[in-house]
């Protein structure tokens, strides 16, 4: 994949004779001046995502790396689809509280049964904060990843505590997914 980023150093080479220190310093943007294929030009490895990977892992990717796009690939490396900047905000800009209402409503009912709820849920800005006392702290991993596959949600917090009898200490904090 050629990108913008991949194509400006050979606009800036082109009429310009850099000195023998700026040469030594930028030695891949000379070369990527000087190609003439495609396969010469594109940064290589080329970052990309599996099909299955989740928005967050795809935007986190984009940013850590600082690119616009990025190719989804399926299990066999074959390009199925890109990613871009764009596209993603739409899953993201879901209003906080139509996150935790989906939380609470297909999340927190199935697995923490109750009136009221053992478990709350709160949204800020698409992270969502889970906390509450739970009898069986075998699921306390499941609840995070539950909540993390509702659309919208940026990362989650896991506050969740076993029983008061079971309290030794600090409250038992979920592992962050």
């Amino acid at each position: 994949m050629v990108s913008e980023a991949d194509l400006l150093p050979k606009e800036e080479f082109r009429d310009s004779d850099p000195s023998r220190f700026e040469q030594l310093r930028r030695l891949d943007d000379l070369a990527k001046a000087g190609a003439l294929t495609a396969g010469q030009l594109m940064t290589t490895p080329a970052l990309s995502v599996r099909a299955d990977a989740t928005l967050a892992q795809a935007a986190r990717a984009m940013a850590t790396k600082h690119i616009k796009r990025l190719p989804v690939i399926d299990a066999e490396g074959m390009l199925v689809g890109v990613v871009s900047r764009s596209d993603l905000p739409k899953v993201f800009l879901r209003p906080d509280e139509d996150i935790a209402q989906e939380i609470r409503g297909e999340v927190l009912v199935r697995l923490f049964p109750g009136d009221p709820s053992p478990v709350l849920a709160r949204v800020k800005e698409g992270v969502v904060t889970l906390t509450g006392r739970i009898h069986d702290t075998s699921l306390v991993p499941v609840a995070p990843r539950l909540a993390r596959a509702v659309e919208g949600v940026v990362d989650v917090e896991c506050e969740l505590t076993g029983p008061a009898s079971m309290r030794f200490g600090p409250p038992v904090v979920g592992p962050q997914f």
